[in-house]
C-alpha cells in the first residue's frame, strides 16, 4: 500500500497510525530518507492492500475507519482529495485493508507460473523483501532468490533441486508467508516472536532451483524441448519420476564434494530422468547459479528441502563443525524426523556446502512416501517443517 507524504508527516507516525514496526517501513522504503521526508512523495506501507469503497448514504469517516480498526486520519492519509467533514454518496474512497491470511495457495500443482505469481503478491503486500535473479534455469527461467532481514546471521533455505519433488517448494513459499504474516500483525508462531529474527537475521530463500523440471513433472515436456526429454525418457511421456533439469542432468549430484567417485559407481552414463551427474561438475545453470550464490553471500548454515523419507542429513566426511551436531537435535525435537549425520551420496549441495565453508548444512527429506508426494501429506509436512524453519532462524 502506498501513501502520500503531507506536512509534519514521520515514518515513525506512520508505523503508529498503522500499527507496524517502524523497522518494516523503513526497510520497504530504502530509496526514502527517513529523516527527510518530502511533501507529496510515496511511501509504501507493508502488509496492507488498498480496496475501493462506493461511499454510500450514512457513511462517515468515523464509521469507516472504526470498522477497520485504523485511525480517522489514517483513512484521511490515504484520500486525501475527501472532504472529512461531509462524504459524498456515489465517491469511491479507498479503504485500506490489513492482510491477515495466507497469499500462498500451497495445496495445488504448484509450477513455476504459481511460483512467479505468489512472489509478485508478496512483494507488491510485504515490499520489505527483495526478488533477486540469482540465474537462469536452461530454459531461461529467472531463477529467484527472497531475501529479508536486517542481521548478520546469513541463514539460506532452498527446494526443488529435484523435479518430482515440486511440493517443498509451495512447503517453503508458505512458512515464508506465515513469517511475514506475524511480522507485520506482531503475532508469535508457535508462541515465538519474529521482529527479533528479523532484526538478528539475514535470511535467503530459493524456493525453485530447477524450474524446468518443475514444469515437465507438472505440465509436460514444453515445445522446444519436447523431442529430447521424451527421448530421455526412453519414449514415455509420463514424467512423474523426473528428478534431472530438462537436460537429464541430476543437479543434486553436480557439486565438487567427492563428484569424480559418485561419478564412478554411478550406473548412469548418459542424460537420464535422475541420478545422471553430467559430465563434469557444475556444468549445469541452475548447480552454477546455486554454488555462485553460495560463494558470493558466505551463509552461516543452510537448509535444502528435499523428498522423502522423513530424515535428515547433516554431515559430510567429519568435515561439518561442532554446532551442526547441535542444531540436528534441535531439528529431530521440534520436526520429529530423524537425524542422520552420514549417508553413502555424495555430490550434493549439501556436501558441497560444508566442504567449501565448514558451516552446517542439512538436507531435510520432507514426508515419506512414494515421490511425487500427494499434495494430502501437505498439511501434515508443513506443520513437521515449521519447527524446522523456526529453529534454523532461532538457534
Amino acid at each position: 500500500m502506498k501513501v502520500k507524504v503531507r506536512s509534519g508527516d514521520s515514518l515513525w507516525y506512520y508505523s503508529q497510525l498503522f500499527m507496524i514496526p517502524i523497522s518494516l517501513i523503513v526497510d520497504s522504503n530504502p530509496s526514502v530518507n527517513p529523516s527527510s521526508l518530502q511533501i507529496g512523495q510515496e511511501v509504501n506501507i507493508p502488509g496492507f492492500t488498498l480496496k475501493n469503497y462506493t461511499v454510500k448514504k450514512g457513511d462517515t469517516l468515523w464509521k469507516l475507519s472504526s470498522s477497520r480498526n485504523l485511525s480517522i486520519d489514517a483513512l484521511l492519509l490515504i484520500n486525501q482529495t475527501l472532504n472529512p467533514d461531509r462524504l459524498t454518496v456515489g465517491t469511491v474512497a479507498k479503504l485500506p485493508k490489513r492482510v491477515i491470511s495466507p497469499i500462498v495457495e500451497g495445496r495445488r500443482d504448484y509450477d513455476y507460473q504459481d511460483l512467479t505469481a505468489d512472489l509478485s503478491a508478496l512483494a507488491d503486500i510485504y515490499p520489505f523483501i527483495k526478488l533477486n535473479p540469482i540465474g537462469n534455469s536452461v530454459l531461461g527461467k529467472p531463477i529467484q532468490e527472497v531475501r529479508l532481514g536486517r542481521g548478520s546471521k546469513k541463514v539460506h533455505i532452498n527446494a526443488s533441486f529435484h523435479a518430482n519433488e515440486w511440493i517443498t517448494t509451495p512447503i517453503l513459499m508458505a512458512l515464508l508467508n506465515s513469517f511475514l504474516l506475524s511480522l507485520t500483525n506482531e503475532r508469535p508462531i508457535r508462541g515465538l516472536a519474529t521482529m527479533p529474527q528479523y532484526n538478528s537475521v539475514d535470511l535467503s530463500i530459493v524456493p525453485m532451483v530447477n524450474p524446468d523440471g518443475v514444469d515437465l513433472v507438472i505440465n509436460g515436456p514444453p515445445p522446444e524441448a519436447r523431442e529430447q526429454v521424451i527421448e530421455i525418457n526412453r519414449g514415455s511421456t509420463d514424467f512423474s519420476g523426473w528428478k534431472a533439469n530438462i537436460r537429464g542432468v541430476d543437479l543434486n549430484n553436480q557439486f565438487p564434494a567427492k563428484w569424480d567417485f559418485e561419478k564412478e559407481r554411478s550406473e548412469q552414463d548418459a542424460p537420464a530422468p535422475r541420478d545422471y551427474l553430467g559430465e563434469a561438475p557444475l556444468t549445469e545453470a541452475e548447480a552454477i547459479a546455486m554454488a555462485d550464490l553460495a560463494r558470493t553471500s558466505q551463509f552461516d548454515r543452510m537448509l535444502a528441502f528435499h523428498t522423502q523419507g522423513s530424515e535428515f542429513y547433516w554431515g559430510y566426511e567429519g568435515m561439518e563443525p561442532p554446532e551442526s551436531q547441535v542444531i540436528a537435535a534441535e531439528f529431530e525435537r521440534v520436526s520429529g524426523y530423524r537425524a542422520v549425520q552420514y549417508i553413502d551420496s555424495f555430490a550434493g549441495y549439501k556436501d558441497w556446502f560444508i566442504q567449501e565453508f565448514r558451516k552446517p548444512g542439512f538436507t531435510i527429506e520432507l514426508g515419506r512416501g512414494i515421490n511425487p508426494l500427494p499434495l494430502s501429506q501437505y498439511d501434515e509436512i508443513y506443520e513437521e517443517v515449521l519447527g524446522i524453519f523456526l529453529a534454523s532462524l532461532y538457534m
